[in-house]
């Protein structure tokens, strides 16, 4: 027989409350005080939160709005570089004069020197908007297509020396067998999925998705440049052709502003600076200016997705569809300052440097850029900074932007270099067994991890390092490299040898993935990305070994693959 527990009488406290209603009350007021203390100290715009985590303004005449580089008397033809960078030398033929020069080739694909005669003729702004720099202006981006050829390995197909007078060597044979494996994937996409923008393998058919809009096509042209400099001829007039024919514009769907910007308008730039055929350069420019409406917000920071009918929106993820994200409008600038370049039309340059002016005026935490921006306020929306996920192409981009430049685009210099500062003074640490990580910043608390797309830093790090004050150059070349190694170890330490999509520092467990939601390998490349960087501007094999240890793991050298 079941007993129920009733419970005796308790006398009523002096304010006439018994035990459990006062608890319930005590319990109201706690979280009552929990909640005024959140929005004392954790909300975005607090003014507490500003005087906690930001550094005294001191507001200097002239600083308030940063100054437009067009229109700049500047703009006028440029000197062509008196020497032009050497061809990257063939595997085994690192004499001593190639490795004197390799800081001096370190991103000479990208330092094509200003000579054309089209100025940026966007007019000045008002009287009232002054300079950041007045002492240093900035000249404007012109590219010259026939001195960035002259720098190209393989500047056109068909003319490079006989391979068969090559040393046979395990380094060409592992060359060959990378290029075997783009043309099985290029065939196995052809077969099951010509078109469309993705392949499925498991199921052997073709995919579109939601993310470009209405678009196809996505795997064709982000793979035009690759099939280019393989040589893989046949493939690359496949792909040309499906471009010429099959890739249309009149869409109406929504799509991503960053993905489209970057496979969609970046492959088709790329194509077009290779091989110089007309049909790139049109559908890039005709593309970018489907994208313009993005734009249309009261700071100009873009919103995250673009109607190719009507409206615009931000992702609902972010910040609950508020916020527009670091990495995404601010990985922008290199593909629309070549737009303007390619088709005269200034509003795509205006479009990023009022990005870049916005960014400038924003007090940052620490010098930290946060990874979220409201696109009406102009405002951050949290205090999360990574250099991973969210926050990464944005620093990538800036220091690709001078390089770009001939070395021009001192603004971006600038703030790459402080940003970087930043980052190393307040993100970067040393684990207790001496792997080096950049760990990622929520309102002054560290999560103690690195994502697998932060592993981009290292290379980045070591394509910025010449050009650093003389007295960090050394610094980050080795920081470059120590980032580059913990990576390999968050590799070296998984079960499949493929490293995984986060991995943490805590609890005595070093550059392994720690949750099931981030033990998993997505093809991401940021790695071996790494590892090329380290590989070009040292020669160390290491990197050759490395790299080479990715393509074994992943069971596509003697096993093959079914798609």
């Amino acid at each position: 027989m079941l007993m129920r527990k009733v419970p005796v009488f308790v006398p009523a406290s002096p304010w006439g409350l018994r035990l459990p209603q006062k608890f319930l009350f005590l319990l109201f007021l706690s979280g009552l005080v929990t909640l005024c203390f959140g929005a004392l100290f954790l909300l975005p715009n607090s003014s507490r939160l500003k005087r906690l985590f930001l550094a005294p303004r001191t507001q200097q005449p002239g600083l308030e709005v940063v100054a437009e580089v067009a229109g700049h008397p500047l703009a006028r033809e440029q000197e062509s570089p008196p020497n032009p960078a050497p061809a990257v030398p063939a595997p085994g033929e690192d004499d001593a004069s190639s490795q004197a020069n390799a800081r001096r080739r370190k991103g000479w694909l990208r330092r094509t020197h200003p000579t054309g005669t089209r100025e940026m003729a966007t007019a000045a702004r008002s009287s009232g908007s002054a300079a950041l720099r007045p002492q240093e202006p900035s000249i404007p981006f012109s590219f010259d297509f026939h001195a960035f050829q002259s720098r190209l390995r393989h500047p056109v197909l068909g003319t490079r020396a006989d391979e068969s007078k090559e040393p046979q060597s395990l380094v060409r044979a592992q060359r060959e067998k990378i290029k075997e494996m783009m043309q099985f994937a290029w065939q196995s996409y052809k077969r099951y999925a010509m078109g469309k923008n993705e392949l499925r393998p498991l199921t052997k058919d073709g995919y579109e998705g939601s993310m470009f809009g209405g678009l196809s096509g996505a795997t064709i042209i982000d793979s035009l440049d690759t099939l280019y400099l393989m040589e893989l001829q046949d493939e690359f007039q496949e792909a040309k052709a499906w471009v010429e024919e099959n890739f249309h514009l009149n869409v109406s769907g929504e799509a991503s502003l960053f993905e489209v910007n970057i496979r969609y308008i970046g492959g088709l730039l790329s194509a077009f600076y290779l091989t110089g055929e007309e049909v790139f350069r049109i559908k890039a420019i005709k593309l970018g200016e489907k994208l313009l409406p993005a734009f249309n917000t009261p700071t100009g920071i873009p919103k995250g997705v673009v109607n190719f009918k009507s409206s615009n929106r931000s992702w609902g993820w972010a910040m609950a569809g508020s916020s527009s994200i670091l990495a995404e409008f601010g990985s922008l600038h290199l593909e629309f300052l070549h737009l303007t370049e390619l088709s005269g039309n200034q509003v795509f340059a205006e479009k990023v440097r009022n990005i870049r002016k916005v960014l400038r005026k924003i007090d940052k935490p620490f010098g930290l850029y946060p990874n979220f921006l409201s696109p009406v306020s102009g405002n951050w929306m949290q205090h999360h900074v990574s250099v991973g996920g969210l926050g990464d192409s944005f620093y990538e981009y800036l220091i690709k932007s001078w390089l770009m430049s001939a070395k021009t685009d001192v603004e971006a210099k600038d703030m790459y270099y402080e940003a970087l500062e930043a980052i190393e003074t307040h993100l970067l640490n040393v684990s207790p067994g001496g792997l080096t990580y950049i760990a990622e910043w929520r309102g002054g608390i560290l999560d103690h991890k690195m994502g697998h797309l932060a592993c981009f830093s290292g290379g980045m790090i070591a394509l910025g390092a010449e050009d650093a004050k003389e007295e960090k150059r050394a610094r980050y070349r080795e920081l470059a490299a120590q980032i580059t190694k913990t990576c390999h170890e968050s590799y070296a330490r998984s079960d499949t040898k493929l490293g995984p999509e986060a991995f943490w520092f805590n609890s005595g467990r070093e550059a392994v993935a720690t949750q099931l939601s981030e033990s998993y390998y997505i093809l991401r490349p940021e790695v071996v990305e790494s590892y090329m960087y380290l590989w070009r501007q040292t020669h160390d094999p290491i990197y050759r070994e490395w790299g080479w240890e990715v393509v074994t793991v992943s069971g596509l050298v003697g096993g093959g693959g079914t798609g």
